[in-house]
């Protein structure tokens, strides 16, 4: 007798529901391909990286560093959608991932290859051990992941033929050509680039006992220094590398664990070595703070002007918010670009 059509619906919904959990990871789609425009510069096909195209070495190309972890996998796979969407590039693009060196580095890899076959890309994995005795408690759990200060060390993970990178963090979207950031120019010093945002409380970001230290607080003397961003960022990773950046952000963070002189985890270090000496990027770059605050995550809105990024900082994240069908407005913009496939995906 064969099974009532309503009946044999809600049996493939469990099954399916069974089976995805089962998996133990997220299954996304595949996504469309992308084509440069006629007017994009040609890169050669050429091996010269670990047999890998020339592209990951070539200043022709547009290259673009993010972190790639379980938590935050499907954030990435809906930025690197973003990105290659708005491109007037895409196939000169040249993605380097960075992963924790405990995570399975197999199973990213190859969800990365499954959306995005034709994907150039490299993952670089990150020995967290190298940062996780400097990290401080922060006031938000989720800043204290050792991959959160993997941008600090991309002058060491990413080959030195790598001169100049886009550093994006996960939970944002593109619905600009990404190769405009890119282009930002550093002058003859700068070291990076980011929107920066003069009317914040910049005290606010370090604690009484830095400002009351004149030791420490002196380190902004003969500087303008103001908020910026940490999760958009233009890097000129020669001049990273010459200057000895990393140790600079190492040493500021051995200076927390000894006296607290900040509260939110990877960025006081990056503006006590860079606020007041970085290129200004448009605020189109980043509108930024639209996961609210590091506490309740509350709704907020854009940021008057033009966007080019929306981006997710604070504690609401678009994907769980609408998971938890408790979206903000603005997660809408977001969801366009989600790619998981949901276990209630049925054939018909």
């Amino acid at each position: 007798m064969p099974k009532p059509p309503l009946l044999h619906f809600l049996l493939l919904l469990v099954f399916n529901v069974f089976a995805f959990a089962a998996a133990g990871t997220l299954q996304f789609k595949e996504a469309p391909q992308f084509y440069n425009s006629p007017d994009c510069p040609l890169i050669t096909e050429e091996d010269d990286f670990n047999g890998e195209s020339s592209i990951f070495c070539s200043d022709q190309a547009i290259h673009v560093a993010i972190t790639l972890d379980s938590t935050y996998i499907r954030g990435s796979m809906a930025a690197i959608l973003s990105i290659l969407q708005h491109s007037s590039c895409p196939q000169n693009i040249a993605f380097h991932f960075v992963a924790s060196a405990t995570a399975n580095v197999s199973l990213l890899r190859t969800t990365i290859t499954s959306s995005f076959p034709y994907l150039n890309f490299q993952v670089y994995p990150f020995d967290v051990s190298s940062v996780s005795r400097l990290i401080s408690t922060s006031i938000r759990s989720a800043l204290d992941c050792p991959l959160n200060y993997a941008r600090s060390y991309l002058a060491n993970l990413l080959p030195l033929c790598v001169t100049r990178v886009v550093y994006l963090d996960s939970d944002l979207v593109l619905v600009d050509d990404i190769a405009k950031l890119a282009a930002t120019p550093l002058g003859d010093d700068s070291v990076l680039a980011a929107p920066q945002y003069c009317n914040a409380n910049f005290t606010s970001y370090f604690t009484a006992t830095f400002w009351s230290n004149p030791s420490l607080s002196l380190t902004f003397a003969n500087r303008k220094p103001c908020y910026f961003n940490t999760g958009v960022m233009v890097i000129d990773l020669d001049r990273w590398r010459k200057g000895d950046y990393t140790r600079k952000i190492e040493e500021w963070m051995e200076v927390q664990k000894r006296t607290r002189i900040y509260n939110l985890g990877s960025l006081p270090p990056f503006l006590l070595v860079f606020a007041g000496n970085i290129v200004p990027v448009d605020h189109r770059w980043n509108q930024h703070g639209l996961g609210g605050d590091n506490f309740r995550g509350l709704c907020r809105d854009l940021h008057p002007g033009p966007v080019s990024l929306l981006h997710w900082s604070g504690k609401g994240k678009p994907w769980a918010r609408l998971d938890a069908n408790r979206p903000c407005s603005l997660d809408a913009l977001w969801a366009p670009y989600d790619l998981l496939q949901t276990p209630f995906a049925l054939d018909s």
